[in-house]
């Protein structure tokens, strides 16, 4: 096998329908199953991200903003289950414990998450109108965000990580057909395909919380924004309220290969990358986006 091969498989990963697959947690059967047997319902809820992009704080809001009329921020779920164990990915979880799980009692809307390039998802998704909220990330906070968050299971420095994400070499990627999946779906189906990126969240969070809300068929009345509901979830859901809360500081999800949930929440900054990449890397990542992306009008800051 090339070098390029063997370091990947290094790390656990596959190379499976024209992407890198963390094996180690995503057997190529549980993607087959769930194209195969993953039947949407036009009210779903898909929401996507690469891994290390902003999937906790997204699935914690998504569920919080649709289920804000069942529960009081005192009695949510989110208190005492990890958002990850209380909505489980259709790649990691749901199809990887059972090949056609039977998923007809999860309550509407059903909300799944996956980490899968558009191109891997279901028929039924594309065909469905339901709605798929994809978040991305500065790529350049990815790699730093990876090496603490993998530090666990492979010792790979920054550099590491750096190298093999220049070369499209990390779970599910490359980065850039990921995101232009998405992206390009949402120009051509902008009310069943949300693109949201994790800065524009952070730098105007009211004004990103209603989009989204909207956008999934819950939006705030009047009376809500009154109140402020807008900002009672984005506290309740801010990195530090779910950072401190007892599961995520002290829990781990059964069966996860991670260790413990507080894994999830290391510092959530933008911008980080400048104190763990030389300027010469950003330069070099940089130039390879722009190669990459190229005519797409996607850029990241």
């Amino acid at each position: 096998p090339s070098a390029a091969a063997s370091n990947a498989y290094a790390q656990g990963l596959t190379q499976f329908q024209g992407f890198w697959i963390p094996s180690r947690s995503v057997p190529t059967s549980s993607i087959i199953a769930f194209q195969k047997y993953f039947q949407a319902l036009d009210d779903d809820i898909i929401v996507v991200s690469k891994p290390k992009s902003g999937t906790t704080w997204l699935k914690a809001f998504v569920f919080s903003i649709v289920n804000r009329h069942h529960y009081t921020f005192s009695n949510t779920p989110l208190n005492s289950t990890n958002p990850h164990l209380l909505v489980p990915y259709l790649d990691i979880h749901l199809y990887k414990e059972n090949p056609n799980p039977d998923l007809s009692t999860i309550s509407s809307p059903r909300l799944f998450p996956t980490h899968l390039p558009y191109p891997m998802l279901a028929d039924s998704i594309k065909r469905s109108n339901c709605r798929i909220v994809y978040i991305t990330r500065n790529p350049f906070d990815i790699i730093v965000s990876l090496r603490h968050f993998f530090r666990f299971m492979d010792d790979w420095s920054v550099e590491d990580c750096f190298e093999m994400f220049c070369r499209g070499e990390e779970g599910y990627g490359p980065f850039w057909d990921h995101a232009l999946g998405y992206w390009n779906m949402s120009l051509e189906k902008p009310s069943n395909v949300l693109f949201l990126r994790y800065e524009e969240l952070k730098e105007d969070p009211v004004a990103q919380t209603k989009r989204l809300a909207a956008f999934l068929g819950f939006p705030f009345s009047i009376e809500e924004e009154k109140t402020g509901m807008v900002n009672e979830i984005l506290d309740f859901c801010s990195f530090n309220n779910l950072k401190d809360l007892e599961v995520n500081k002290t829990g781990k999800n059964p069966g996860s290969i991670i260790p413990n949930n507080k894994l999830f929440f290391r510092s959530g900054k933008v911008g980080d990358y400048v104190n763990h990449l030389s300027p010469t890397a950003v330069e070099r990542l940089s130039n390879i986006l722009e190669e990459k992306l190229s005519g797409s009008d996607l850029t990241f800051k």
